[in-house]
């Protein structure tokens, strides 16, 4: 491995102009195939293997061409305090606002909760509150400025009658928002790291640029493919966030050690092989990690997300060929800008001082590694504790910020017709099998609405044939709420008898159901998924250390983090602690996608660290330092790069978290704090001093198991007669750059 990568450094170094044109060459074809690829299908949002799909694939099976899959736009009338909705002023404001939307671009139907056969459940009780629904020919990106400017005109027309006016549905949607001017700090911040980490814009600017062609490549290749492969425009959202956060990594890793092999007083060339082969196999096997962690999201069982986590494992591959080939084709064509200013300027190169901070801080870990190991362990378990209290939903528009009219018509509705009327349940009954289906209907409307929790049943609403109904089932409760949550249950667990007793079988669907049923899917895959992904992981890592007990701790380690993350999250965005700083404003359940989000992302990233840390300490135990002084090594010329790699992961997640959106927010803030706490808490502290006290036994691996496992050479033994000897003379085929590059006045510190 460490040979091959080696060469393939040096050949990339000294074949630049080569390397560079045809990654653009690369960039521009599937940027061309990308423009001429049919547009990618609409994201579905197909469940397979959950009782809320099987309702719904029922409905299209027997009521097709009647559920259209139109934009809807549900418009929520408040009169006034101390008034009634039905008074005949507010009316005339209604009608005329139903009448005006009716007549807009686009529109199928509009209906006026006053007219004659509308549901009577259209005006509240105390009649103060009052909805109309209009339904539109398309769906909501395919509708035009016109529709949407004439339901907004008739809207503010309504309000300035007096009425308050709010509209939910997907007509007027806002879109969620990836952070927008807060993002772009965050990014800036990373430049910064960079910057400070390595004392030149070259060096920092070099990963960003390569992070940004390998993100290019990959999106535009998802584009290209979406068709054929049917990917959404959604999928590409973590291959992006991944190919950024890994290309921008990796980069870093291989500027790093080319610096530092070059403040050995190797020629550019020479230090650019040496860096692809020693930093390039901890690159190869970290990204081989975080594939197995993407392609494992297909255990979940959930399309779209075994969509998502393949598109971005593809990303992900498509950064450490670039870490390995461009980085070192782009050091050849300026091979000493990367170098600090101080280093240019004095003529002397040093990299990783005996005496730096990493150094120093190895140094304490190894003095007092009990105690530091206990107060990581009792610090993340801490913060672990709230997981026992984790509720998984999917946030609607009650998460919505209150600027938002989505959230205030979402308000409006529930303080006028109760806190349920916002996630009604939907019940298909199968009556194909019942002597007398319309008896079997009404029979199972009748015990679901004596069920405790329901508010009403609508009357069924039967199909062409006869034999299947649809009704809709409002609870007393929000729909979010476990008492929700819990009824969904008991109607289900009391469904067998009443099937036996009417012939007729029912299912319970709906978005509030559905959401339910995905929350349930995925927690129970996320303990398969956590098996499957350590479990490869570790024996990933038994092949590229050579040691059983330093995966199992990775691994530890790496649970502990996504458990204290999880819990934060659970405490800020469920119990409300802090949630004001965030500027959360509504808590609730934490989105069904997240914890597997969270341990696909922070495993890859985690295992990143791990690799390229250990790797180095792991290549100075094979040279012959002891278990502490390979510790101090690694941390010696690692640490800092590894907490720089952090630093920036954290600026960009941080980003997030300035967006409007409470999911958003969530997302951002979870993987920013996982990353702080695997970073600076296990990787800088738990895992120094676990090898600390383990000593050589870190580096123990039984002999059958050993001659087992495949060997490669990750440490770079191959390499180490070069690294021997830097000032080695150059070969025959070194070009005139090269030579120019090793000029007198850099000298070996």
């Amino acid at each position: 491995m460490a040979t091959f990568l080696y060469r393939l450094g040096r050949l990339a170094f000294r074949r630049r102009w080569c390397v560079t044109l045809l990654w653009v060459a690369v960039l521009v074809a599937v940027g061309f195939g990308a423009a001429k690829a049919p547009a990618a299908p609409e994201a579905t949002n197909s469940m397979p293997g959950i009782e809320s799909q099987k309702a719904f694939d029922l409905m299209e099976e027997r009521f097709p061409g009647t559920e259209a899959d139109g934009a809807t736009a549900r418009i929520v009338f408040v009169a006034p305090d101390g008034q009634k909705i039905t008074a005949a002023d507010h009316r005339k404001a209604v009608d005329a606002l139903v009448e005006r939307a009716a007549e807009g671009p686009q529109v199928a139907s509009a209906v006026n909760p006053f007219q004659a056969g509308a549901k009577a459940e259209a005006v509240s009780k105390d009649a103060t509150t009052a909805y109309a629904t209009v339904t539109y020919q398309v769906a909501a990106d395919d509708l035009t400025d016109a529709a949407k400017h004439r339901l907004e005109s008739a809207i503010e027309q309504a309000r300035d009658t007096g009425l308050t006016v709010e509209v939910g549905g997907t007509a007027l949607e806002t879109q969620p928002s990836a952070g927008g001017s807060a993002e772009a700090i965050g990014v800036a911040i990373a430049a910064l790291v960079l910057l400070i980490t390595f004392g030149s814009l070259a060096a920092a600017g070099l990963p960003l640029l390569t992070a940004i062609l390998g993100v290019g490549v990959s999106m535009a290749s998802i584009m290209a493919l979406a068709s054929a492969f049917g990917l959404s425009s959604t999928t590409g959202t973590l291959a992006t966030m991944l190919g950024l956060a890994c290309g921008i990594d990796y980069a870093v890793f291989i500027v790093s050690r080319y610096r530092e092999e070059r403040a050995k007083g190797h020629a550019p060339q020479e230090a650019a092989g040496l860096a692809a082969g020693t930093a390039g196999s901890a690159v190869v096997f970290a990204g081989l990690t975080v594939v197995i962690a993407l392609a494992g999201l297909s255990v979940v069982g959930i399309p779209m997300l075994t969509k998502m986590g393949l598109a971005a494992a593809g990303a992900v591959v498509v950064g450490v060929l670039i870490a390995l080939t461009l980085v070192p084709a782009v050091l050849g064509f300026w091979p000493n800008a990367v170098l600090s200013r101080r280093s240019r300027r004095s003529g002397r190169i040093k990299e990783g001082g005996e005496n730096n901070g990493g150094s120093r801080w190895a140094r304490f870990v190894l003095r007092r590694p009990v105690p530091v190991l206990i107060a990581s362990v009792v610090g993340l378990g801490a913060l672990a504790i709230p997981v026992m209290d984790l509720q998984l939903g999917m946030p609607g528009a009650e998460a919505k910020p209150t600027s938002t009219t989505e959230r205030r018509a979402y308000d409006d509705l529930a303080a006028g017709f109760g806190p349920g009327f916002n996630g009604p349940l939907t019940v298909v009954v199968d009556a194909r099998n019942a002597e007398n289906p319309k008896t079997a209907v009404r029979t199972i409307e009748e015990r679901i609405g004596a069920t405790d929790g329901i508010v009403s049943v609508s009357s069924a609403r039967f199909n062409s044939a006869g034999d299947t109904a649809v009704f809709s089932a409002i609870p007393s409760t929000a729909p979010t709420s476990e008492q929700t949550k819990d009824l969904v249950r008991t109607i289900r667990d009391e469904r067998p008898a009443t099937e036996a007793s009417t012939g007729a079988e029912f299912e319970v669907t709906g978005t509030t159901a559905l959401n339910i049923d995905v929350a349930q899917k995925t927690q129970d895959a996320l303990i398969p998924y956590l098996i499957l992904v350590v479990g490869l992981a570790i024996l990933l890592l038994m092949v590229v250390f050579r040691s059983v007990l330093v995966p199992v701790k990775a691994a530890v380690g790496f649970l502990l983090s996504v458990l204290a993350a999880l819990g934060s999250v659970v405490a800020v965005f469920q119990w409300g602690w802090g949630a004001g700083l965030l500027g959360v404003e509504t808590t609730g359940p934490i989105m069904s996608m997240m914890p597997i989000f969270l341990v696909g992302i922070v495993f890859g990233l985690a295992m990143d660290y791990e690799v390229f840390l250990v790797a180095r300490m792991r290549e100075a135990y094979v040279h012959g330092d002891s278990p502490g002084q390979a510790i101090r090594t690694g941390f010696q010329y690692s640490a800092r790069v590894v907490v720089a790699a952090a630093l920036i992961m954290m600026a960009v997640f941080s980003g997030f978290i300035g967006a409007g959106e409470s999911m958003i927010k969530m997302i951002g803030f979870g993987l920013a704090i996982a990353v702080l706490f695997d970073a600076f808490v296990v990787r800088m502290a738990l895992v120094p001093a676990v090898l600390a006290l383990l000593g050589k036994a870190a580096w123990w691996m039984p002999r059958w198991l050993d001659r087992i496992l495949p060997r490669v050479d990750v440490e770079g033994e191959a390499l180490s007669h070069r690294a021997a000897t830097p000032q080695a003379p150059q070969a025959p085929q070194a070009t005139k750059d090269e030579t120019e590059d090793t000029r007198p006045e850099f000298t070996s510190v």
